[in-house]
Formats: structure tokens, C-alpha cells, sequence
């Protein structure tokens, strides 16, 4: 495994929309090992392929000593609404308050090629818009209603 670089603010990808995987091949995998890798080292709550400079619909999501990967999400329901504060490793220092939905389910694709589907609410809900949103270019900061320090 190996930590990649991250993208930060102002690179282009990041402001690109993703391309479907197509085929769950070796390279995939890889690369979802390395995003493991990276959101776990640079203790992230979650980290999106456009944010390692790969244009493909990858979410993994930080679970403390083991992540979750998330071949192709979407979301399919969601419900309620809250105030949230979201950072992002692709816009180090800046921290900004935004509505996200309370409860969210997604839909993706295993490693194995499985479809599954995952709910969260709360931080996870979140966690889950926030990554989604880079697949299609969309950065947090786009969204923030007022920027704040912590």
C-alpha cells in the first residue's frame, strides 16, 4: 500500500465529474487500497478518488483501523436536515458551517462486485454527501453558509 498525494484547492480534477468504474480489475483495487491508506494516515473521515487525482467514482470512508470502500455510490433516500461544520483534506484550514441531511442512504458496489447498500445519519450521512458531492466535482466550500475557525 502506499499513501498517495492529496489534491488541494485549485487543482482542476478536483473540480471534475467522475467517470463509472467499469470493470473492478487489479488497478482498482489498488487504488482503493491506497486511498485506504491515505485517509487513514492523514486521519480523514473519508477521502473520493478526484481528491487523489483519479477521475472514477471511488468513496472509501474511515472507520479508525479500517475503512469502508464504495465502488460507484449514490445516494437513493434521504431525510431531515441540520446545521453541520465540514472540513475537507482537499482545503486544508478552512472550516465552514452548511445544511446537510440528517439520515442518507447510499447505494455502491463491493470490491467483490456486489451491489449493497449503507445507511448513515449524522456525522456518517454527512461523510457520505461530502465524498459524493467530489464525484461530481462539487467541493463543501460551495455550499457553506458562513466559514468558521476551529
Amino acid at each position: 500500500m502506499a499513501v498517495l498525494d492529496i489534491r488541494i484547492e485549485g487543482d482542476p480534477v478536483l473540480r471534475r465529474k467522475c467517470d463509472p468504474v467499469e470493470k473492478i480489475d487489479s488497478k482498482i483495487l489498488k487504488v482503493i487500497e491506497d486511498m485506504g491508506e491515505t485517509v487513514i494516515k492523514n486521519n480523514g473521515a473519508a477521502i473520493a478518488a478526484p481528491q487523489v487525482g483519479i477521475l472514477k467514482r471511488i468513496v472509501v470512508i474511515n472507520f479508525g483501523e479500517k475503512y469502508l470502500p464504495m465502488i460507484n455510490p449514490k445516494i437513493i433516500e434521504f431525510s431531515g436536515s441540520h446545521q453541520v461544520t465540514e472540513g475537507c483534506l482537499s482545503i486544508p484550514g478552512k472550516w465552514g458551517n452548511l445544511e446537510r441531511p440528517k439520515f442518507v442512504k447510499v447505494e455502491a458496489t463491493n470490491i467483490q462486485g456486489e451491489k449493497f447498500q449503507i445507511s448513515g445519519e449524522n456525522h456518517l450521512a454527512k461523510c457520505f454527501c461530502h465524498e459524493i458531492d467530489h464525484l461530481d466535482g462539487i467541493l463543501f466550500i460551495d455550499k457553506v453558509t458562513e466559514f468558521v475557525d476551529l
